[in-house]
């Protein structure tokens, strides 16, 4: 199977230094710093990275779950919002709720949610967190 890779590198003390992050194909790439992880902040994140994969990730288990039970979806858009919080053992994702909409033809809502909830849980971005994060879904079907 495929291994992907990612890079970062960061320079200075935690709060005054910044870095940069990259993905092997070389298709996204951007700045991080102190104030845009944890604050509002210019630039990117490890976690708006990790909200990303996780879109994409579980987007394309869904249609691959609905194609596998007869189904064509025309599109599946999701938004991932990661949590992170500060504990006693300090920083955390603690919890990412994963929004999508999808249009279906000819789906009912019953068994439009039985298959988001599988894609869920059988996402291998789901299943990477599932033990690190509590991972929620609403799914709405498009009319």
């Amino acid at each position: 199977m495929a291994v992907r890779t990612a890079e970062a590198e960061w320079k200075g003390s935690l709060r005054e230094g910044a870095g940069t992050m990259k993905v092997g194909s070389g298709t996204v790439e951007g700045a991080y710093s102190f104030p845009s992880r944890f604050e509002e902040g210019k630039g990117t994140n490890p976690e708006e990275l990790l909200g990303a994969a996780h879109a994409g990730c579980f987007s394309m288990a869904f249609a691959a779950e609905l194609g596998r039970a007869g189904f064509s979806p025309t599109s599946v858009h999701t938004v991932a919002k990661v949590h992170i919080e500060r504990g006693d053992a300090g920083f955390a994702v603690t919890k990412i709720e994963l929004l999508t909409n999808a249009s279906v033809p000819e789906i009912d809502q019953a068994k439009f949610q039985e298959i988001a909830q599988s894609a869920k849980v059988n996402c291998p971005i789901s299943k990477a967190l599932a033990a690190i994060a509590e991972i929620t879904l609403d799914a709405k079907l498009n009319a």
